[in-house]
């Protein structure tokens, strides 16, 4: 590890909810109360990004951007610098499914935007063991009108790389000079038990190994963007991706949302706690909120 990459502060974010219910993990936040209360704590232990789903994940623009300015209001209140981004709408349409963001940044300051730049299988093994379920589909013309939304409100896409498809599509846009500031490149490996599911064989991705990160970090070569990495369905910190990322200058995406494990059902401090203590481990220091928007470069 050289020098300056050792001295590189470490974003730290912290997937508080997502889709995962009480009864996968009984310690996912829900209520607003709870989402308050996890964001809140990830922050004061240094998280400087928490990435966020709102109560009720069937709600679409106004009535899901009420549902988020409950909690974020007050946890803005507390930490106004912080940091934030919520999901996309379950809605037909890519406007659609961002309407709830404009209506959020018109009250409260949102300077992210999640966005999954290309599509990917989400499923889990059927009576059979063999894959069920769906496509999550995001089109080219989708991009467009992500990366246009974000360049428009002048915000950061939070991209999720589910598969290489999705980062090549970002990279054509980093080509063209097109990719809006402020892009972060989250590598979403799929573990054993991929985004859905409570039995393992079925995932997504690549799998989280040394080539697997390896092979992500050739295609970045010759850019600047901030990437971070993830295990969805699995254990990130039994990997050998959170050390060799840290090891390479990259950055840890963790919590409630993507952790699973048939042995433990950790809360999001638990698993901060275990973030900060490898980057400790690594030499290399937490970044606070200020040095995590420079290292960014957010609009």
């Amino acid at each position: 590890m050289t020098a300056s990459v050792s001295e590189r502060p470490v974003i730290l974010e912290a997937a508080i909810n997502g889709m995962t219910s009480k009864e996968k993990n009984p310690n996912a936040p829900r209520s607003h109360e709870e989402i308050e209360r996890d964001a809140l704590r990830c922050l004061e232990m240094g998280a400087t990004i928490i990435h966020a789903h709102n109560s009720d994940i069937a709600l679409a623009g106004r009535e899901a951007a009420d549902d988020y300015l409950v909690p974020w209001r007050r946890i803005l209140a507390a930490c106004p610098d912080a940091l934030w981004y919520p999901t996309l709408t379950a809605s037909p349409t890519m406007a659609e499914r961002l309407e709830h963001i404009e209506l959020i940044a018109q009250e409260i300051p949102l300077r992210m935007c999640a966005f999954d730049p290309g599509s990917t299988n989400i499923g889990q093994p059927g009576p059979d063991g063999l894959p069920v379920g769906g496509a999550y589909a995001v089109s080219y013309d989708d991009c467009r009108t992500a990366f246009a939304f974000c360049e428009r409100l002048k915000m950061g896409p939070a991209l999720g790389i589910y598969e290489p498809n999705s980062l090549r599509t970002t990279l054509a846009y980093h080509r063209a000079g097109k990719l809006p500031a402020g892009a972060m490149v989250k590598f979403y490996f799929g573990g054993d038990y991929g985004l859905m599911a409570t039995e393992p064989g079925v995932s997504f991705g690549l799998m989280p190994t040394e080539y697997g990160l390896l092979a992500y970090l050739d295609m970045l070569d010759g850019t600047d963007l901030p990437w971070s990495v993830s295990v969805w369905g699995g254990d990130l910190m039994e990997t050998p991706i959170a050390r060799l990322a840290l090891e390479r200058g990259g950055h840890l995406h963790i919590g409630v949302e993507e952790f699973y494990s048939p042995d433990r059902s950790p809360t999001n401090e638990e698993l901060m706690a275990e973030a900060v203590e490898l980057c400790a481990k690594v030499g290399r220091p937490v970044a606070t909120l200020a040095e995590a928007a420079e290292m960014l470069a957010l609009p």
